[in-house]
């Protein structure tokens, strides 16, 4: 799995000038249009949430656990407008304390590894493009990708009673995924090479699964699907939306931007960084269909 160091390298470096580009607790992880593009990123995000917490019966008094919250939209979505009782975990220092200033129960922990002793059972658990980072190159490439997921079905089994709700959003690959020995970062500038090496530059330790049937056969036998939808135009819509959020100017952003030029000339693996927000690849592999996004929603059994 992609570790606190590798999770640190993506988002606490970014944490500032994501906050100030989006607002503090605004969404790293695509939105909802459901094909009308004319609304609001905003308004996308709080669609999303609202399914969300619509699919996961979040009610009054429901006790939620957020694992990879980010940087708290959903816990603050169900705390507010549900009456949610919210734990969120992510391996971001960064995240962790910009949470933590807003006045939410977000800890830095490895949601793999919870078990009923560390908090309670809850009623409802989500888990928002953490499956992403679950699985590493290596153990992917020692065939270990099955029993990674399996393993983590079994963490959230574990934490649910009988007929209780789990929410995940996972990037996948798609049917234009290319070998894995084809990933350069030399290679010729959007093409499928170039952008899924940058995509592993970017998240470090991490590997996708291959499409949504991964992901639902390692669920069982503990849970049964309940819906599943692809969000990939969705996404490609809510990148375009993070760009223009970037590059709009913040004076206290764009001085953080100077302040990371010396990184940037002295850091290899920081340029590959600037790199992805020039040209993000991740939209580029929706574009292409290398990569695809689902919401699936799962119910123990």
């Amino acid at each position: 799995m992609a570790d606190k160091k590798d999770l640190d390298f993506t988002y606490t470096t970014i944490d500032r000038i994501f906050r100030l580009s989006m607002g503090e607790n605004a969404d790293y992880s695509g939105a909802k249009y459901d094909g009308d593009f004319s609304i609001s990123l905003e308004e996308a995000q709080r669609e999303k949430h609202r399914f969300i917490a619509d699919s996961i019966n979040v009610k009054y008094g429901s006790k939620v656990l957020d694992m990879a919250c980010g940087w708290g939209p959903f816990i603050q979505y169900a705390a507010k407008d549900r009456g949610g009782i919210c734990t969120g975990l992510t391996l971001s220092e960064g995240q962790a304390e910009a949470c933590q200033k807003n006045g939410m129960k977000v800890l830095v922990k490895d949601c793999r590894y919870v078990v009923p002793e560390d908090f309670g059972m809850f009623d409802a658990i989500s888990c928002i493009g953490g499956l992403e980072h679950f699985c590493s190159v290596e153990e992917w490439k020692e065939g270990k990708q099955e029993k990674v997921y399996g393993d983590f079905f079994k963490t959230v089994a574990d934490l649910l009673p009988k007929g209780g709700r789990f929410y995940m959003q996972t990037m996948t690959f798609s049917k234009n995924m290319i070998d894995y020995e084809e990933l350069d970062v030399k290679a010729k500038k959007g093409s499928a090479a170039h952008v899924m090496a940058l995509m592993v530059k970017e998240f470090p330790g991490s590997w996708l699964p291959y499409g949504p049937e991964m992901v639902i056969r390692n669920a069982e036998p503990s849970f049964k699907l309940i819906s599943q939808s692809s969000g990939r135009l969705d996404y490609i819509e809510t990148i375009s939306q993070w760009r223009k959020k970037f590059r709009k100017f913040n004076l206290k952003k764009y001085w953080l931007y100077l302040s990371l030029v010396p990184k940037y000339i002295m850091d290899k693996e920081f340029r590959h960084q600037v790199a992805v927000f020039k040209i993000s690849p991740n939209k580029i592999c929706f574009e292409k269909e290398i990569m695809d996004h689902y919401r699936l929603v799962f119910e123990k059994i």
